[in-house]
């Protein structure tokens, strides 16, 4: 095992497969293009609100950009046959590529990327953004099978941070699924605002869950480099798993009942407000324990 965090980040590139090194450059990519528009907004002045923003390129880039390398990351770990590896993460691969594009393309002409179906051209685009989240679905379905039946030789700790990363990463795709399903029903029903805010109100959802693929299996990697033994770095990746699976549950409760995360009762704050203080927590307690280590080497004097 690489000695500090950064080596192995090295090493996850310089000893990665092709593919997945295909992917972390593609993702780097979609970042750049993501920072690239936010800067262009900034500098225009341009509203970040609405279906017209140049903002959905912004965030499309960027998170699309961070799924893409952390699924390659995080999947790399798993057991699975070179024909599938490349499968599953080149389909994943060029679907991302193609909901960044599209909706960076329809962003700079001013139209919107979803539910418009006003021309031939436009109609097109939003079926092409409605297929490419059914291959996101489909591949991110075939990662999560595979976690569970094939897990490799995973410490029990990442084990589970990786299963439960895509478990809720796949409540993130379905969200998706459900935002387009309600937001096309009422566009072709001749309501194209009710659409927009139809399917935006379950964007909290669609938002947290996402990245829960990234925060457990990051925590659970980290960990690896604090010197502590694999029964506390489990039980530590455990309450990780617990509060954020609270924080989304909360969340979607939230969203598919109408209530802004800002109003929520009292009850709901709480809860939220501590399943997140617990997950902060246990990367608080992770960055410490890599770093006393490490800062200790440092000091201690050598022999003789």
């Amino acid at each position: 095992m690489a000695s500090t965090p950064l080596t192995a980040l090295r090493d996850s590139w310089s000893g990665g497969r092709r593919i997945e090194r295909l992917a972390y450059a593609v993702g780097a990519v979609l970042v750049i293009s993501g920072v690239v528009n936010a800067v262009v907004l900034l500098v225009s002045g341009g509203s970040w609100l609405g279906p017209l923003s140049l903002r959905k390129a912004v965030t499309f880039g960027l998170s699309f950009g961070l799924t893409l390398a952390t699924l390659a990351w995080v999947t790399s770990r798993l057991r699975m046959g070179k024909g599938v590896r490349t499968l599953l993460l080149g389909a994943f691969l060029l679907a991302s590529v193609v909901e960044v594009t599209l909706v960076t393309m329809q962003a700079w002409r001013g139209v919107p990327s979803h539910f418009d179906f006003e021309t031939g051209f436009d109609t097109a685009v939003s079926l092409s953004l409605a297929g490419g989240g059914a291959v996101l679905v489909v591949t991110a379905l075939g990662f999560t099978a595979i976690a569970f039946r094939r897990p490799g030789d995973l410490a029990p700790s990442m084990r589970l941070a990786v299963r439960a990363g895509l478990v809720v990463f796949m409540i993130a795709l379905a969200t998706g699924a459900v935002m387009i399903a309600r937001g096309v029903t009422a566009a072709r029903s001749g309501a194209p605002e009710l659409a927009y805010t139809t399917a935006g109100s379950l964007k909290p959802l669609h938002a947290v869950a996402m990245h829960a693929i990234l925060v457990l299996p990051a925590l659970a990697w980290l960990l690896r480099f604090s010197g502590l033994p694999e029964s506390r770095r489990l039980r530590l990746v455990q309450y990780a798993v617990a509060a954020d699976s609270v924080f989304t549950a909360v969340i979607g409760f939230e969203a598919f009942a109408g209530i802004s995360p800002f109003s929520a009762p009292i009850v709901l704050l709480i809860l939220s407000g501590a399943s997140l203080a617990i997950l902060g927590g246990t990367g608080v307690v992770a960055v410490i324990s890599v770093v006393r280590p490490e800062r200790e080497s440092r000091t201690c004097p050598g022999p003789g």
